[in-house]
């Protein structure tokens, strides 16, 4: 079973809306999730496009380190989730001297790839247990 995670911190997405991306994929294929995102109207796409992409990137080469056979096809999105990353604190003039702060946001996201388990001892088990 291969498994890879990419990472990209600081992203200047606010997690809200990279939540609201991220909820597309979880769980789906990973050429699946990259048609997605592709075509996806969010700004956060964009970003999380290349780190789905590059996750990908990282399971090929933990592959071939490893000498393991690597169907892309197999992979899928097994977890995905953003955190909150640090807040930019800025502020903008207002009338008679005022100034109100702006926060700009960052988000932290994290894709978890992973190729189906395939246990042959599981999958012999529930063949014997439905000829019974």
């Amino acid at each position: 079973m291969v498994d890879s995670i990419a990472r990209v911190k600081h992203i200047r997405v606010t997690p809200q809306k990279a939540r609201r991306v991220v909820a597309l994929i979880k769980g789906k294929q990973a050429q699946e999730a990259l048609a997605i995102l592709k075509f996806a109207p969010q700004s956060a796409s964009e970003p999380i496009y290349k780190l789905v992409a590059a996750a990908v990137a990282n399971a090929r080469v933990k592959a071939d380190k490893d000498g393991e056979f690597l169907d892309e096809q197999d992979l899928y999105v097994a977890n995905a989730y953003v955190d909150e990353g640090s807040t930019l604190k800025r502020f903008r003039p207002r009338a008679q001297g005022r100034a109100f702060q702006i926060k700009k946001r960052t988000s932290h996201i994290t894709i978890q790839l992973a190729t189906p388990e395939v246990d042959e001892a599981a999958a012999g088990s529930t063949n014997k247990k439905a000829s019974k």
